[in-house]
């Protein structure tokens, strides 16, 4: 048995060969794929309070003001 390596790549779940290769329907292919390294999340962390207690010194206040006699 001979053996030919060809790399591809993965689209839409699918194994994509280089273009210019042309295997015949039904061939016998084996798939090694090299250790893939997971890709880190982000995780952004919301702002938080050293001392919660304190929240209640961020409280927003609307304040309306009043223009020539209209709002």
């Amino acid at each position: 048995m001979k053996l030919v390596t060809y790399e591809g790549i993965i689209e839409n779940g699918q194994v994509q060969l280089p273009e210019n290769i042309s295997l015949p329907e039904k061939t016998k292919v084996y798939v090694i794929v090299p250790e893939v390294q997971p890709q880190a999340v982000p995780h952004l962390r919301s702002p938080r309070l050293k001392y919660p207690e304190q929240a209640t010194d961020f409280e927003k206040k609307v304040i309306l003001e009043v223009n020539n006699g209209s709002l």
